[in-house]
């Protein structure tokens, strides 16, 4: 099973982000929902609601173990190859994290504002 990443397939950002790692996973261990879907989401008890915190990752051996938010981003770097050794370095630095979360959480309330807002929001 593959990790599943939820991400806004109505957001530029987040859509290129999405596709981007599709072409950096070589291990081919994610797999990708929009946040738009909310039949599949259901299955994971994800609402409309959960989804406004930002991107969402869940564990395809735990799906009730998930991550959200500048969190899962992290938790994404890590699984690629080399990832664990720069999220390490990240983490060791004083206040990256901090910092790290803050810009997150500025990138995610103004998304559509900053990076513009898909007309059409088809899957990738």
């Amino acid at each position: 099973m593959k990790y599943q990443v939820v991400y806004d397939s109505k957001c530029n950002l987040c859509t290129t982000f999405a596709q981007l790692l599709q072409q950096f996973d070589r291990e081919k261990i994610f797999a990708y929902i929009p946040m738009q879907d909310q039949a599949t989401l259901a299955n994971y008890g994800i609402t409309t609601t959960d989804c406004e915190a930002g991107m969402i990752l869940i564990d395809p051996n735990q799906p009730t173990r998930s991550w959200q938010g500048s969190e899962a981003a992290e938790e994404i770097a890590r699984l690629l190859p080399l990832g664990e050794a720069f999220i390490a370095a990240y983490r060791a630095i004083p206040g990256m994290k901090w910092l790290g979360d803050r810009t997150y959480e500025q990138i995610r309330d103004n998304r559509y504002q900053w990076f513009g807002e898909r007309k059409n929001s088809e899957p990738i």
